[in-house]
């Protein structure tokens, strides 16, 4: 199976789960491939056939996109090292979770979230503490009895009840068949990424957009009060953001390449519901691209704050749109 076969197959399961999927992005580097929303619900998908294939700078690329867009970072593949992906398992790769397009299936069409999740040493389910601690107190089962049960030690079904320890499959369907009851608790796969982020990398990241970018027309918006979060993979340069606006930035001079991007930088901003912007380095043949609003470099300099700017591309973005 292909890349181009792979993406293929997510967009329609993502469509038939009523998502509006953006282009492509077919420009190198990519940190992403595809931007879904469906309400509320903003996917940056990546798509390795090998899962593995996705790195440390990529990965942090998109999850600082993720958090600043209030999106969700995800990774659809077919293996890991030399087996398939495992249906209905949810791996994390530099805390994004990677999952089968059965997975993606099962979770956003069918409402059917995993139970299991790789890790370390093999597959993995968390249990219901709560449920397990009551359903053996109504059998009057002590913990010793049922640690011998299962062949584990008092401390380890303790853990389990307070939920400080993960169990493998074959010791949930035992503990399963021993209580009569389903202890397995379900995946949230979008949840998951939130609650695998470091503290110290959410740190790190904000304080990241609140340096001045290392770039002179980033620099430029920045210091007419827009918060930027430059990008090195994406197909756009940064994204800037003030308290009323967020638009995708792109910086260039005006050609043929510059136009392919910024018809993939209105397909993107449609999607995660932002404006897109090009700054133009000389001049620009237009004043805008499809949905994208070109800006000259020159004019840029002549603005004097975040709400010029706001005015001028909301002003060039109705004149494109008719209004």
């Amino acid at each position: 199976m292909t890349k181009d076969i792979l993406i293929h197959q997510i967009i329609e399961v993502l469509e038939r789960a009523g998502f509006m999927v953006s282009d492509q992005c077919n420009i190198r580097p990519r940190s992403f491939d595809l931007a879904a929303r469906q309400g509320n619900t903003l996917l940056f998908c990546k798509v390795l056939y090998n899962i593995d294939g996705l790195n440390e700078e990529t990965a942090r690329e998109m999850k600082s996109l993720a958090k600043y867009l209030n999106g969700y970072p995800i990774l659809i593949g077919a293996k890991t090292r030399d087996q398939l992906l495992e249906d209905s398992v949810v791996y994390m790769r530099y805390d994004i979770p990677a999952l089968s397009i059965q997975t993606l299936y099962d979770y956003f069409v069918e409402n059917v979230p995993p139970l299991v999740s790789a890790a370390p040493g093999g597959l993995y389910v968390s249990i219901d503490g709560d449920v397990l601690k009551e359903a053996r107190m109504n059998i009057s089962m002590s913990l010793g009895a049922l640690a011998s049960e299962l062949g584990v030690s008092r401390r380890t079904i303790s853990k389990y009840e307070e939920g400080q320890m993960d169990a493998s499959i074959d010791i949930v369907l035992h503990l399963e068949e021993i209580l009569d009851m389903a202890l397995a608790k379900s995946i949230d796969i979008l949840r998951s990424f939130e609650k695998e982020l470091d503290p110290s990398t959410v740190n790190e990241d904000t304080s990241e957009r609140k340096t001045p970018p290392n770039d002179n027309i980033l620099n430029l918006i920045y210091t007419l009060g827009y918060d930027v979060l430059s990008t090195n993979q994406a197909p756009f340069k940064a994204v800037s953001k003030d308290t009323s606006s967020t638009f995708l930035t792109g910086v260039s001079e005006y050609s043929n390449a510059m136009v392919k991007r910024a018809h993939l930088m209105s397909s993107i901003s449609n999607v995660i519901e932002t404006q897109s912007v090009f700054i133009i380095e000389g001049k620009s043949r237009y004043k805008f691209v499809e949905d994208t609003v070109l800006i000259e470099k020159d004019e840029l300099n002549n603005i004097a704050d975040a709400d010029d700017l706001d005015t001028l591309i909301h002003e060039r973005s109705k004149r494109h749109k008719g209004e």
